[in-house]
């Protein structure tokens, strides 16, 4: 972090919406000054429950659809951690972003090799998360039904000392808002420390072309379909509402997403609703066909071999066009076994509090035509790969 950064973000301190920074970072300091040593021996049951906790995370992290449905099976059972419905449908896209490089436009553009690298860095990354941020939601959930504080489990289960102290904080004072921002922080600073940082990621992804124009083409939407009735809709399909994510290797840009995305699902009883109400009626899958099965279909109608002919006009088929093929994902990638991460805290001082203060981004959430224009470049894109290189 440089100086000028880090002068800013102090002068903006006193502005922050959460009264309680002082205190959180108070509390930050003191564990950073903790002398690093062996964890405490837990009793019997301590061990048992943290054993089934890791058990648990272990079961529902298969793959995409079983890690995505555990985020919202969990907020129906806690509406009060608030991440866990924003995780749930942020974990929707990654699981659509899985199935796009077997789909019938990206499988288009990318080789072999790329489609497996593309897929093995959004699983790692998914993954990740779900290994990180669920142990923390079971330490909750015992908590509450125990009616005692476990949250001295935490550093068992590897977590940073950024989320000991807001879990602690959330027990006392029940910060909603401020829990969410911290899990968007943490879940962002982990990624960034285990994938993005990785120079494996790093020279098979993040360099390649192909991942810039991405980011060039504007092709990282982040969309939360809603029931359309609750939007002003048809009352047919889903309305899709949404942020665009820039620059995707930067931190400080992915956790300003999450806030934004975080303020567009949370601040309007209405739309938490409609958002709400669609994730519960439609199970993921993995394929668009789950929000769009106008546009959408996990079973591919185009001719095989074919060249590609452009289908879409303002997110619309032309006369006599075929879905496009949106495999689910069980019919796309198999399960992965992954390598546990090396233990490593993120968070190694006070500074880390910094991301709390705020940002005042602007959530508005029109993305629909935005996405819209997307599915026509890509298409463009594809023809013109086509016409260059002919198979």
């Amino acid at each position: 972090m440089g100086i000028s950064w880090l002068k800013e973000r102090w002068t903006r301190c006193r502005q922050s919406r959460f009264p309680s920074f002082w205190r959180i970072r108070r509390a930050l300091t003191r564990k950073s000054a903790e002398q690093p040593g062996g964890l405490a021996v837990l009793s019997g049951r301590d061990q048992a429950l943290v054993d089934a906790i890791r058990e648990q995370t272990r079961q529902h992290n298969r793959n995409n659809v079983t890690r995505t449905m555990a985020y919202l099976q969990f907020y129906l059972r806690h509406p009060e951690i608030h991440w866990a419905l924003l995780g749930h449908m942020v974990s929707r896209n990654g699981g659509w972003n899985m199935t796009d490089i077997k789909g019938e436009l990206l499988s288009r553009l990318l080789s072999r090799k790329e489609q497996e690298d593309f897929f093995a860095f959004l699983e790692r990354g998914n993954w990740l998360i779900f290994h990180d941020v669920y142990p923390q939601m079971l330490v909750y959930e015992e908590s509450v039904k125990r009616q005692a504080n476990l949250f001295y489990l935490l550093p068992h289960l590897h977590v940073s000392r950024f989320m000991q102290v807001l879990w602690e904080e959330f027990w006392r004072f029940g910060d909603c808002e401020l829990l969410a921002i911290g899990l968007v922080i943490n879940e962002q600073s982990y990624l960034e420390k285990h994938v993005i940082r990785q120079p494996h990621y790093q020279q098979t992804v993040l360099h390649t072309l192909e991942f810039k124009l991405q980011e060039l083409l504007g092709l990282n939407q982040i969309l939360f379909p809603c029931l359309a009735e609750g939007r002003g809709g048809d009352g047919g399909k889903p309305v899709l509402i949404g942020q665009t994510l820039r620059h995707f290797a930067s931190l400080p840009e992915r956790i300003a997403l999450g806030k934004r995305l975080y303020a567009l699902l949370f601040r309007d009883p209405d739309v938490l609703r409609a958002v709400t109400g669609w994730a519960v009626r439609q199970p993921h899958t993995g394929s668009r066909k789950d929000y769009w099965p106008h546009l959408f279909h996990d079973v591919n109608e185009s001719v095989p071999g074919s060249p590609y002919k452009r289908k879409l006009a303002n997110c619309r088929l032309l006369p006599g066009a075929a879905r496009l093929y949106s495999p689910r994902l069980i019919h796309a990638w198999g399960d992965v076994t992954h390598a546990e991460p090396e233990p490593e805290d993120w968070c190694t001082d006070a500074r880390c509090i910094l991301f709390l203060l705020n940002e005042n981004e602007e959530a508005g959430g029109d993305v629909e035509d935005a996405y819209c224009q997307t599915l026509e470049k890509i298409e463009r894109a594809i023809v013109a790969k086509e016409a260059i290189f002919p198979a």
